[in-house]
């Protein structure tokens, strides 16, 4: 297949009138989101008119935000499991400490997969 095939020469100028707040608007958009003007209006019109543009460098810190946070949760659950397991070498872990801690785990368990899921969906809109 030929080059041009694959990427068509822009031969066809287009324009678009905005008002001077619609501009520096428009002007965010680009340098948040590290992409032409043409290729947002490209991506948003042309290509996915029924998905929504994303602020990648927003959403990225979001997401390392939310990685940490299940970070320091995984730190917590292993700090746990090792005092339990303390105790319960030493005959003090009582069965209502492991019920409830077996069930809070579980709930846990629910909610990172519920993540994991989430964190896929946004990884195919963004790849759109």
């Amino acid at each position: 297949m030929a080059k041009d095939e694959l990427f068509p020469r822009k031969i066809r100028r287009f324009e678009l009138r905005l008002s001077e707040p619609e501009l520096h608007q428009f002007l965010e958009l680009e340098k948040s989101l590290g992409i032409s003007r043409a290729d947002i209006v490209r991506i948003r019109v042309l290509k996915n008119s029924t998905k929504m543009l994303v602020n990648a460098k927003d959403l990225m810190k979001q997401l390392d935000l939310i990685g940490a946070e299940l970070g320091r949760s995984g730190n917590n659950i292993n700090q746990l499991a090792r005092h339990a397991n303390v105790l319960h070498k030493r005959g003090m872990l009582g069965h209502e400490v492991t019920t409830e801690f077996n069930s809070l785990f579980t709930e846990y368990l629910k909610v990172q997969q519920e993540l994991e899921k989430l964190f896929r969906q946004i990884l195919r809109l963004m790849k759109g």
